[in-house]
């Protein structure tokens, strides 16, 4: 059964932590809702058995997110 990726634990930080920076930062905050729109799309079409192709460029464009804001939260 597809999940939700844990992407507090990826970033090695709690939600608390996480969601103060998003606070203080519109564009954390922005990234975040764009990660778990996207992550929301992958878990679907895992779900839906969608085409491979489908379900790997999601993910290359969740992991993009991520990479972002990683790069925004040193």
């Amino acid at each position: 059964m597809p999940v939700k990726h844990d992407l507090y634990q990826d970033l090695g930080l709690s939600k608390d932590e996480v969601d103060g920076r998003r606070a203080q930062n519109a564009r954390l905050n922005a990234l975040f809702d764009k990660y778990n729109n996207v992550d929301e799309l992958v878990v679907n079409a895992e779900k839906a058995a969608g085409s491979d192709d489908e379900i790997k460029k999601l993910k290359e464009r969740r992991l993009l997110v991520k990479d972002e804001i990683k790069d925004l939260l040193k």
